[in-house]
This record gives C-alpha cells, sequence and structure tokens, in this order.
C-alpha cells in the first residue's frame, strides 16, 4: 500500500514535466481537494531519496518508482487523470518523452510551478496561515537575481499575506534537489540576498549548479518575518516537490 501511495504522489508531480511559459505573476497550481497537503508533503523526502539511485533508469531506486508507476497504471478503476499523470512521470524518469524545457519567446524565462501550494500556521499571525507557493527557473534566464547561467536552476518561494523576510534566518528555509541524469544533489538555503519583494512578501530564492538533466527538488522549512511595530514572526512550511528540466 505505501509504494502505492508513492507513486500516486509521483504521479502528481508529473504535471510540473513541462514547464510552462513564464507570465506576470503566474497563479499558484490549487492542490487537488481530494489529495490533503499533508498527504502530498509526506512522500516528498521518498521521491527524492528514490530519486537519488544509480544514474541508470534501468536500475535501482529509479526502476523501482518506474515498476511502481506503471502496475497503478494498468490497474482496473485508476481515474483517467490519475493515468495521464502516471504517463507523464514515466517518461519523465526513463527519459522517453524527452523533457527538455521549452524555447521561451522574447527571452522571457521558463517557469516551472511547484506540484501544489503548501501552507504555514500561524505565519501571518498568531491567528492566520500563509498560504506558500514555490517555482523554479532553468538557466539562463535572469530570474531570480543574479539569474540562473546555462546548467543552473533558480528557486523562488514566496509565502503570501506576510510582512517582509528578516535577512537573519534563524532556522532556514531548504531546497534538495536531484539532477536524476547527472546524479549531482544537494541541499541549499534559500535567502534574501536577491531582495525579491523587499517590502513583503516574503519572498527567498537560491540558484543552484544543477548541470543539465532532469531535476527533482523539494522546499520546506522554517520561514522569520518582521511585522511593522510587532514581534518578528517564525513559522514552519510543509514540504511542495517541482519537477523541470535544465538545458
Amino acid at each position: 500500500m505505501r509504494k502505492a501511495f508513492t507513486a500516486v504522489a509521483i504521479a502528481a508531480v508529473a504535471g510540473l514535466a513541462l514547464p510552462a511559459q513564464a507570465m506576470a505573476d503566474p497563479a499558484a497550481p490549487p492542490a487537488p481537494e481530494s489529495v490533503p497537503i499533508e498527504f502530498l508533503a509526506s512522500f516528498a523526502p521518498a521521491i527524492i531519496g528514490a530519486a537519488a539511485g544509480p544514474a541508470d533508469v534501468a536500475g535501482g531506486p529509479q526502476q523501482a518508482l518506474l515498476d511502481q508507476a506503471r502496475a497503478i497504471l494498468n490497474s482496473p478503476g485508476i481515474p483517467p487523470e490519475i493515468k495521464a499523470t502516471l504517463e507523464k512521470v514515466i517518461t519523465f524518469l526513463d527519459g522517453s518523452g524527452g523533457g527538455g524545457p521549452e524555447i521561451p519567446n522574447e527571452n522571457a524565462p521558463v517557469i516551472a510551478q511547484f506540484l501544489y501550494p503548501t501552507l504555514g500556521k500561524g505565519c501571518i499571525s498568531a491567528t492566520a496561515d500563509s498560504v506558500g507557493t514555490a517555482l523554479a527557473v532553468p538557466g539562463p534566464a535572469h530570474l531570480p537575481p543574479p539569474g540562473p547561467a546555462a546548467g543552473q536552476a533558480g528557486f523562488v518561494f514566496t509565502a503570501l499575506g506576510t510582512a517582509p523576510a528578516v535577512d537573519d534566518q534563524p532556522v532556514p528555509m531548504t531546497v534538495t534537489w536531484v539532477n536524476i541524469d547527472n546524479q549531482r544533489s544537494a541541499t541549499q538555503n534559500l535567502t534574501n540576498a536577491a531582495r525579491i519583494n523587499p517590502d513583503g512578501p516574503a519572498t527567498l530564492s537560491a540558484i543552484a549548479d544543477t548541470g543539465p538533466g532532469r531535476v527533482l527538488s523539494v522546499i520546506s522549512g522554517s520561514l522569520t518575518t518582521q511585522p511593522e511595530g510587532a514581534d518578528r514572526i517564525t513559522c514552519s512550511f510543509l514540504p511542495t516537490v517541482g519537477m523541470f528540466a535544465v538545458a
């Protein structure tokens, strides 16, 4: 049963296999009503851990993921939406679907929204929660500043409705990423260094040397903000998962 849950969670991630064209103020993708954010978030570490297996998809953890996805795909009674996303994740992981980002028009960056908006309890006030949105920008691009180069990716996390982020984040928000083609991986802190939305909402970013290939990533952790005339607020966000390709 746990394997089935893992494959379903990965199937949901597959909606990001083809990054969307950049737009001004891209809307966060809604979480499926029937799948609680807490449920999806609980499988984020397993997704990254499984992807960090041998580079050869024909063996190891990646093959196990493919086998699980194919088994569910062939099960009776699977809704069409789940089948469609399972097919996408299979082609993303085994490389048969290509997975490369589209060439943007007029030098606009390609934006890969993460799977679902996440939740930070008590991030706006003691009685108000914040919705967090995350995205990745494969390079070369000019966002987030100073801009990811070719073979890099930028990550941006925004906590909607919050006060500005402080510079010294005591417990950092992090992005953990794995390039399933070259097996590079790292965990990096998201920071306020790029000064995105300096007046709020709190927005943190990082640039990663992923190298070219298909990248799975998880953003999670804590955020500290400074409301005007009030004490600092520190809160935590559930993990959210992204999947994209770097040229």
